[in-house]
């Protein structure tokens, strides 16, 4: 017999098969324009300029343009605003946040020898906010074919019945856990109450025309230290390493709410629900960057740089409760609520996101200005989750093949001075990850900023612009409609930068 409550004690189950998606591969690969007020207004374009602390993310060979030690220190506020779209019904949320970006250091030691060509070593640490998760999207409207019991439904499928009556939530995989929930939720029904039944129907209220609610908050980081060494030759040619310690932490809480009033008989069916997950993900990587810059004249400058393959290693918890109200044309029971009070700890796994090349050009008109173009190539259907002999992971990786696609990234920047005061601006486009360009689109950035020097100590401000449309499926199956949601990021970031 089924229950409205069940499992009272919270506890924790640890999971053998996994729950990840390929947005959760995305996540950890894909970068925000981070660091350095100047970096920013930039637009990040400084594979062959250097002299920026936040340039080392782009190419470590630039940490041998510094003449002096240097110490920066970099806070960022960022506003990003979500226009959704879901079927017809428009909605917005926002989300502002405050955060320490960057902060960092180099050190320069010239050679004292003027018969050595080896004119000088750097060495330097940065760390970088390379991700800011902190963000809301709310999406409305109303689905005219689509109810969240066919999720449940298309994981029930297959299961035997007395799994779902017998088995506790806490000993089951992720996908019969969802059928389980469903099941004891009666949004959906056996079509035999024989104990080996495997199929099931929906139990939502029959009609279509589904009210939708679905709320995605999220928070964290993912943040980068690195370890810089880099040196110069006759100053004209410059190579450099990074040694790379990444660190994530990201929370995201999901609603979903559905209700609909079409018409009842004396059968009782699901009229509302309402679905919640708590997904937590922890964890660390590695990885290396390669870099030189090459000074071909005093005023044109090359750059070229690698970015090795981030490997991750990565846990996930997840926790889930289902609320669900059924009705006739009497009138409605108490609500059932299957909150198992369990968190699922899964076991851990790897990741290994995609590596990254990049080309750069900048031309330096003495010191009046310059204007800097980075290209850069990174194929996401390389991003791979481990161990690849795990069925699901190898079905994960094989797809994400298939659908994931190589993509290319320009930056554009400037910069002039007068005096003591430096003008700055940036632009910046960067192509979809998906081959269909529309699951996430292209995303298309501005930005400008001025610096002005005091001497040994200098202060820069910058403001950046970024918009990118997506358009993914509340959940990777039954329910695979989403809104159309367009994001729209506004930063502010100020830096501090201290000469010893």
């Amino acid at each position: 017999m089924k229950k409205h409550l069940f499992l009272i004690l919270t506890s924790l189950t640890f999971g053998i098969a996994q729950s990840q998606e390929i947005t959760d591969a995305l996540r950890y690969s894909q970068d925000n324009l981070n660091g350095t007020a100047r970096f920013k207004a930039m637009s990040g374009a400084f594979g062959a300029l250097g002299g920026d602390l936040s340039s080392l993310n782009v190419n470590p060979a630039g940490s041998a343009i510094f003449i002096n030690n240097q110490i920066t220190v970099t806070l960022s506020n960022n506003d990003i605003k979500n226009n959704s779209n879901y079927f017809g019904t428009t909605t917005t949320d926002k989300k502002n946040s405050l955060d320490l970006s960057q902060a960092g250091g180099v050190f320069v030691f010239k050679n004292q020898n003027p018969n050595n060509n080896w004119t000088k070593i750097a060495v330097g640490i940065n760390y970088e906010n390379t991700n800011n998760y902190n963000n809301s999207v709310f999406s409305a409207g109303i689905n005219p074919t689509n109810s969240i019991a066919n999720y449940f439904l298309s994981f029930a499928n297959g299961v035997p019945l007395n799994t779902l009556e017998d088995s506790n939530y806490g000993s089951l995989d992720h996908g019969t856990q969802q059928a389980y929930l469903g099941y004891q939720g009666y949004l959906i029904n056996p079509e035999t109450t024989d104990a080996n039944n495997t199929q099931y129907s929906s139990n939502a209220t029959e009609g279509g025309n589904y009210y939708q609610e679905n709320s995605i908050y999220t928070s964290g980081y993912n943040g980068k230290l690195s370890f810089n060494a880099a040196t110069s030759y006759k100053d004209k040619l410059y190579l450099g390493i990074n040694l790379n310690s990444h660190f994530t932490d990201f929370r995201q809480s999901s609603l979903f709410y559905e209700d609909n009033n079409n018409p009842l008989d004396s059968n009782y069916s699901v009229t509302k629900a309402q679905f919640n997950n708590e997904l937590y993900t922890y964890g660390t990587g590695f990885s290396f960057q390669l870099g030189a810059i090459a000074k071909v004249t005093n005023e044109l400058r090359l750059g070229l740089a690698y970015e090795s393959s981030t490997w991750y290693h990565l846990s996930d918890e997840l926790s889930q409760k289902l609320i669900a109200v059924r009705s006739n044309n009497n009138g409605s029971l108490p609500s059932d609520v299957v909150d198992p009070r369990v968190t699922n700890v899964y076991a851990p796994y790897k990741l290994q996101t995609p590596s990254k090349a990049t080309g750069s050009l900048a031309y330096v008109f003495g010191k009046s200005g310059l204007i800097s173009i980075d290209y850069a190539i990174k194929d996401y259907s390389k991003t791979k989750f481990k161990p690849e002999n795990d069925p699901y992971f190898n079905g994960l990786n094989n797809y994400m093949s298939n659908t994931l696609d190589n993509t290319a990234e320009l930056k554009i920047g400037g910069e002039y001075k007068i005096e003591k005061l430096s003008l700055r601006a940036g632009y910046r486009y960067e192509q979809s990850p998906y081959k269909n360009g529309t699951t996430i689109g292209d995303l298309t950035g501005y930005s400008g900023g001025l610096g002005y020097n005091f001497g040994s100590t200098k202060a820069d401000l910058a403001y950046s612009y970024a918009k990118r449309d997506s358009q993914q499926g509340f959940f990777n199956q039954g329910l695979t409609d989403g809104a159309k949601i367009n994001s729209i990021n506004n930063n502010i970031t100020f830096t501090l930068l201290f000469e010893l």
